[in-house]
């Protein structure tokens, strides 16, 4: 079992990833984590259990796809969500013996905290005497589980006021810091491990590293050692022969430069120093970047402005598909800076790029690398409405350094991106960067992840530090090292992997989207 402590994510974004290893994942998994405040209904939840309306006490509402009624989740709830295979070995046949397993589990991790919890088949969740401390709401289908419990260890009890937690009136709602129990988040989330690990068999856990929650701004340097990686090497480190990158400047590329300059055009090539600019140039082929070359996150390993935005420019999707046109690209690739100050994160310049390509160079493939736009369901929905032929959105790291090296970023949010992209039927691509902090073994848990979620192309390349500004690089990663980790992904099932020292995102993407397309239609 693959477990995962996420930290705090939407509850969208954890919906979108749960259905995502519910329909593609082979494995079993256990999600942990907390909800910004929000009120979930079931599919047989009565709106009249809703008492206030939800954005007055500054929640969200959502439907779900699970039993039971109304409940709340919030912060200082543990949400424990097991994807798992029931039925078979496992002994559980149907839902009710499936939710009693989940109370027993639940009930296990009360007893370590000295609380007496009772499950009561009439009554849904788990009980303290009268006093409801865990809710718990499943789906099962196709023998795969989904959602699971909500344990209260030191929630705004006052939350629940609001609505008729699960549709049963006249009862309180306690938490283990209202039993006594001085139990803190971290110490809950080592207990459900311990007991997962005991009822469902040997786990491979993973964990978010959590930085203060009080506004307090913590540097590049302070996330780091928070998530472990105290040393690095020196600006002035030689790099070693494998990530040596010929320069070249021929015809070709001189004339690549000559068109971009001419429709006013950025590259992400440049904007970012790849490494491989020479390479691809002299190919003919070049990222396109859009919305401007302002980015309004500030990730520790990126070269890109950050300085405040300018206005998009209307004319710029067309000037794009000019561009792909001239040089008579067969697959053009697209990217944008995040920007967060538009309300679609820019989505609709994507679709536009997209369409405007499609219209002047119609046996162009396309491939677009987005960013999050803060999970927007609509936002995104209007990108996957436009067909790319590869969406591409990049984990970039392992889960353990999301927070220190791109603090505005998620690794839930990422793979729900992902899960969405592909549950739109489009082919899905990301990349992970190594040399940050991460060990190999970490890296092989973030191939499965995105496998989990039924990824189709994954890039691996070697972390190369822009400035003495950004984070430094951990370690030279060898290139046997990319070797095994390639083998490693494509043995867990991803149709193909691109790994190398000097591999980015679009290197060699119009092979790798070729390999990937020949692979998934052999298997």
């Amino acid at each position: 079992m693959r477990v995962r402590w996420l930290g705090r994510v939407a509850y969208r974004d954890a919906l979108a990833l749960q259905r995502g290893l519910w329909e593609r994942s082979a494995e079993d998994h256990l999600l942990l984590l907390e909800h910004p405040r929000v009120y979930t209904l079931g599919v047989r939840a009565d709106m009249a259990n809703v008492l206030v309306p939800p954005a007055d006490v500054g929640a969200e509402l959502v439907r779900a796809d699970r039993g039971g009624d109304v409940t709340y989740h919030g912060p200082g709830q543990l949400v424990g969500y097991p994807i798992r295979s029931v039925g078979g070995r496992s002994g559980l046949t149907d839902t009710v013996a499936y939710v009693r397993s989940v109370a027993e589990l639940v009930i296990e991790v009360l007893a370590s905290f000295g609380v007496t919890g009772r499950w009561d088949q009439r009554l849904p969740g788990v009980w303290v005497e009268d006093r409801k401390i865990a809710a718990i709401g499943v789906r099962l289908s196709r023998g795969r589980s989904m959602h699971g419990f909500a344990l209260n260890v030191d929630p705004d009890r006052s939350m629940f006021d609001h609505i008729v937690p699960c549709g049963i009136p006249d009862r309180a709602v306690t938490s283990l810091r209202a039993e006594g129990s001085p139990a803190t988040m971290a110490e809950v989330v080592d207990a459900v491990v311990a007991a997962a690990a005991q009822r469902w068999g040997p786990i491979e856990r993973q964990d978010v590293t959590s930085f203060s929650t009080d506004g307090t701004p913590v540097d590049l340097a302070g996330r780091l050692a928070r998530a472990g990686v105290t040393e690095g090497l020196q600006v002035s480190a030689r790099k070693p022969d494998w990530l040596r990158a010929p320069l070249r400047m021929d015809v070709s590329q001189r004339r690549l430069q000559r068109t971009m300059r001419e429709l006013q055009l950025v590259t992400v090539c440049e904007e970012a120093g790849c490494p491989n600019l020479s390479e691809c140039w002299a190919d003919g082929t070049a990222t396109f970047m859009i919305n401007g070359e302002r980015c309004t996150r500030a990730c520790a390993f990126c070269l890109v402005d950050t300085r405040h935005p300018l206005a998009l420019d209307d004319d710029e999707p067309e000037r794009v598909a000019e561009a792909v046109a001239r040089m008579g690209l067969s697959h053009a690739v697209v990217t944008a800076v995040a920007r967060d100050d538009l309300p679609d994160g820019g989505a609709a310049a994507f679709a536009s790029t997209i369409s405007a390509i499609r219209r002047r160079s119609p046996g162009c493939a396309v491939e677009v690398l987005i960013p999050d736009c803060k999970g927007d369901e609509a936002a995104l929905d209007l990108i996957f409405s436009a067909l790319p032929d590869i969406l591409n959105h990049n984990l970039e790291t392992v889960v353990r350094l999301q927070r220190a090296v791109r603090p505005s970023a998620g690794y839930a949010r990422s793979l729900s991106v992902l899960a969405r992209a592909k549950a739109a039927g489009l082919t899905t691509k990301s990349g992970v960067i190594l040399g940050m902090g991460e060990t190999d073994d970490e890296v092989v848990g973030a191939l499965a992840d995105l496998r989990g979620i039924g990824c189709d192309i994954v890039t691996l390349g070697q972390y190369l530090r822009p400035t003495a500004r950004h984070l430094p690089v951990a370690r030279w990663v060898a290139p046997e090292t990319f070797t095994a980790l390639k083998a490693a992904g494509e043995s867990l099932g991803i149709p193909h992997v691109e790994a190398s020292p000097l591999t980015r995102s679009s290197y060699h993407a119009k092979q790798a989207a070729d390999a990937a397309a020949s692979t998934t239609a052999v298997s």
